[in-house]
């Protein structure tokens, strides 16, 4: 469950703490006191799209932290997956929103992206409000729901992996469908394509360089043999003058034979010797590369030729002859392919028929379990509108048979009747917002029965009811609070009532600047606070008294059994 939020700099929120409780927990307050912004920092922290919009005016950045504790099974695992350990069942997730736009997030102290955040938060928290109310309309919605309530996710992906197995067994198989005139005119093209590619007989990836090196050398092979000539001449010396290597061997006998004299000059002597040794292995290899050169001035008209011959077909194939012989594979493959196509569109029909089979078989048993599940589905959330002030509701859910498709081969739409003597119509025809706002719950209700997560926020799930309808939402919240941690936004006293832990946000000017404060309350300020909602700003005895009743009232019904059940006798007892 959620134990700790922390949040600063969120718009009017500065700075706040707030410890929540098992059980339902309740938030109230003024309007624009900052109820809103507390669900849009929960949301921040799990991960849901935001805005550098959300920073409080003037400051940098903002942050916000959430710790859970005694984490589910199943939450601990996916950590556990994502390399994150769960710090003996418990698990802090904080965000960082710079002004800049930047934003970052971690868990348990280590870095993460958004979207782990988000995959680890759905397991800890769902938060149920406006954005729930939009997707319950939308019929192409309500196959999902039938779906995660029947538990059918196993059956889902069995059919899918058979589904996804068809699609590309049909796009293979009509990429091989081509008119016999198509064909022979691609088969003769790729046959000119691959005897000219051979014909080059290209084989070395870097031939084309080795050949601009070897063209550039012969195009300047006399100016090549020019400085080797002369090189080799000033080392060694010609008729007309003496070269480096005689002018080093008299130096060497002199140094040498005044290092008799001067034993300082001995490493000297020894260098030029050494200098001299070097400059004689110089001009041995200089002597070897004038005889060793040769080139034959046909062989630029070959090498221009072949370097012609690999532009053409860099022109048609490539840009490099990598690229040349990495398209000469591929149209060979293809020509295989097209040559051999008739045999193989026979074993892919044959393919594509079992698995196609298989798809239908699969979808067949995923309708039938759709089908069962959609019953249950309506049966309960019936008796959830029953015990939520709606007892002539009736649901019911249309499905229609499709094309095979990745769901399966169902389209699903829920329908209402909300009251007797009227035809069904789509759920999206619903006008109240009363109305809305508690089919949303007992839908919310029913689906959270079927998963483990241990945290149920409702902004404001009581919009648009009052008296008797929304102390019954109260009652169905605190059921359900009864097994798993609720936080509540509420504007209403009978909901506020069954709060196990009441929470007040209130907003004050200072200095120029509006600030919001979180405060949990003890039962006299509950009680004021119920006052207050119910009467207005001005406390009297006899408002005091009442909240304190409508609150002793709410305990008791808590108390009885009658919570526990959506067939209770219609008889209010607030």
């Amino acid at each position: 469950m959620l134990k700790q939020l922390h949040i600063q700099n969120i718009a009017v929120i500065s700075k706040a703490a707030v410890a929540f409780s098992e059980g339902l927990n309740v938030f109230t307050g003024e309007t624009g006191a900052g109820k809103t912004i507390m669900i849009s920092a929960i949301d921040a922290v799990l991960g849901e799209r935001t805005s550098k919009e959300i920073i409080r005016s003037g400051e940098d950045a903002a942050q916000v932290s959430a710790l859970f504790e005694d984490i589910s099974p199943r939450a601990g695992k996916a950590l556990e997956e994502l390399g994150y350990s769960d710090d003996e069942g418990s698990v802090l997730i904080s965000r960082e929103i710079q002004a800049g736009g930047k934003t970052s997030c971690r868990i348990n102290g280590m870095p993460a992206t958004v979207s782990i955040l988000k995959s680890v938060s759905s397991l800890l928290i769902n938060i149920h409000g406006q954005r729930d109310s939009m997707q319950l309309l939308a019929g192409e919605q309500h196959l999902h729901m039938i779906d995660a309530f029947g538990q059918t996710e196993k059956d889902l992906e069995k059919y899918k992996t058979v589904y996804t197995q068809m699609r590309a067994l049909e796009q293979e198989l009509s990429g091989l469908e081509m008119d016999d005139a198509r064909k022979a005119q691609r088969i003769d093209m790729l046959r000119f394509q691959i005897e000219e590619i051979e014909a080059a007989s290209l084989e070395d990836p870097g031939e084309e360089e080795v050949l601009h090196t070897r063209r550039k050398m012969i195009k300047n092979s006399e100016k090549i043999l020019e400085s080797l000539s002369a090189s080799y001449d000033a080392l060694s010396g010609n008729g007309e003058a003496e070269g480096i290597n005689g002018l080093i061997d008299l130096l060497t006998a002199n140094t040498i034979k005044a290092a008799e004299f001067i034993e300082a000059l001995a490493p000297m002597a020894s260098r030029v010797e050494e200098i001299g040794y070097e400059l004689a292995e110089y001009a041995q290899d200089i002597r070897s590369a004038l005889d060793e050169f040769e080139f034959d001035p046909r062989e630029l008209d070959s090498i221009e030729a072949r370097l012609d011959t690999i532009y053409r077909l860099k022109h048609k194939y490539g840009a490099d002859i990598s690229e040349i012989l990495t398209y000469l594979a591929e149209a060979s493959r293809e020509l295989e392919a097209i040559t051999t196509s008739e045999e193989r569109a026979l074993r892919l029909a044959r393919e594509l028929s079992t698995c196609r089979q298989q798809a239908v078989s699969l979808a067949a048993v995923l309708s039938q379990k759709r089908e069962r599940a959609a019953a249950r589905f309506v049966r309960q959330v019936e008796e959830e509108l029953k015990f939520l002030d709606m007892p002539s509701v009736r649901l019911s859910a249309q499905r229609r048979e499709k094309e095979l498709s990745p769901r399966g081969a169902d389209d699903l739409e829920l329908f209402i009747v909300t009251n007797v003597g009227e035809q069904p119509k789509p759920l999206s025809k619903i006008a109240s917002g009363g109305e809305l706002s508690r089919i949303m719950l007992a839908i919310k209700n029913v689906l959270a029965e079927r998963d483990d997560v241990a945290t149920l926020i409702f902004d404001e799930v009581d919009s648009g009811v009052s008296g008797r309808a929304a102390q019954k939402i109260g009652r169905k919240l605190a059921q359900v609070a009864r097994d798993r941690q609720v936080i509540c936004v509420t504007h209403l006293a009978q909901v506020a009532a069954f709060a196990d832990n009441h929470l007040l946000i209130s907003k004050e000017v200072e200095k120029g600047r509006t600030f919001t404060q979180i405060a949990a309350l003890d039962e006299a300020g509950a009680v004021r606070e119920l006052a207050r909602i119910t009467g207005g700003d001005l406390l009297t005895e006899a408002t005091l008294q009442s909240a304190r009743e409508l609150r002793e009232r709410s305990r008791a019904c808590l108390d009885s059994k009658q919570v526990l059940s959506g067939k209770e006798e219609r008889d209010d007892i607030v």
